[in-house]
């Protein structure tokens, strides 16, 4: 019986000790995209790397399609605490700071290698003023370059007038503006749904979005403008990082370095394999005639100038730096 109880009490020791090894962190990362989307894709390898890093002392757990939260509350959930880390497409809060839709400035970047530098010119900014709202950027990943998805021949921007146009930020809204169409606000999430009840019949978006949205099944035409390539970043609440041990912190920032060097891979590698994609499902892939081009460069002019004249020094500061 005493050998019994000394058993026990050792046993209890044992699993007390056991206790503080075993503990586990877990953080939530709300995402607004469908989970096989690649930027969905990109974060779950990412959630995987720091759970291996860790020894499973960190495990992130990623919600994907809007599922936790959408896409606009995204950022507050994690600057509130509500969720520890998130990824959003950043140029959704270019009205909070203009900097956060740099990327989105019509014909500013419309090369991956180009847009990459103007990620890195704009990045300490757009690092600067996340961090004074409570959060720490960990990477950046690039969509596809955008183009105009639509039911009839664009051939210039005047075809454009009327047009239920989906707008999703500042510069989609603006767009409509100016060629005179109709902007609803449709986040990524709700897009399938509002093409089947015809809520918007044109948008402008990357070949995943269309993909994702199976575009093909309300739109016929697919113009390749590349007038963009936005970007989504992932960030985390500081001060959850900050209770971290350094170690699991050092884990975080080597596995947003490899994510980020692979989501810029990934996303070059579909972006041609998605208009294959939208194309073998009957929808025309063209290049935007050039009355059309010529039209949306102009607009690109225009909203350049206005992007400016709301960035003031620091956005030209940014800019100098991007055209060096």
């Amino acid at each position: 019986m005493l050998r019994l109880l000394k058993t026990s009490a050792i046993a209890a020791c044992v699993a007390a000790f056991a206790v503080p090894a075993l503990a586990q962190t877990k953080w939530n990362l709300p995402a607004a995209y469908p989970a096989d989307n690649p930027h969905s894709v990109n974060l779950i390898a990412f959630a995987k790397d720091v759970g291996d890093a860790t020894g499973g002392k960190l495990q992130i757990i990623v919600h994907p399609a809007a599922s936790l939260f959408k896409a606009p509350e995204i950022k507050r959930a994690v600057a509130t605490g509500q969720a520890q880390a998130g990824e959003v497409l950043i140029s959704l809060h270019e009205n909070e700071d203009p900097m956060f839709g740099i990327d989105v400035v019509p014909f500013l970047a419309t090369s991956y290698p180009a847009s990459r530098k103007l990620w890195l010119a704009s990045k300490p900014a757009i690092e600067k003023k996340l961090a004074s709202q409570g959060l720490m950027l960990l990477f950046a990943v690039p969509w596809g370059p955008q183009g105009i998805y639509a039911k009839k021949d664009i051939n210039s921007v005047e075809d454009m007038k009327g047009l239920k146009w989906r707008a999703y930020n500042v510069g989609t809204s603006r767009i409509a503006e100016l060629v005179g169409a109709q902007p609803v606000t449709i986040q990524a999430a709700e897009l399938p749904q509002a093409l089947a009840t015809g809520v918007v019949n044109a948008f402008m978006t990357s070949g995943s979005t269309g993909y994702d949205s199976k575009a093909w099944e309300s739109m016929t035409h697919f113009y390749d403008t590349q007038a963009w390539i936005p970007k989504n970043v992932t960030f985390v609440n500081k001060a959850a990082f900050d209770a971290l041990d350094k170690p699991t912190q050092e884990a975080i920032l080597k596995a947003a370095a490899v994510a980020e060097e692979r989501g810029w891979k990934l996303a070059e590698e579909k972006a041609k394999w998605y208009l294959e994609q939208i194309e073998a499902n009957k929808m025309k892939v063209l290049p935007p005639p050039p009355a059309l081009k010529a039209g949306l460069e102009k607009i690109g002019e225009q909203l350049t100038a206005d992007w400016l004249k709301k960035a003031g020094a620091d956005g030209e500061a940014v800019i100098a730096t991007y055209r060096k």
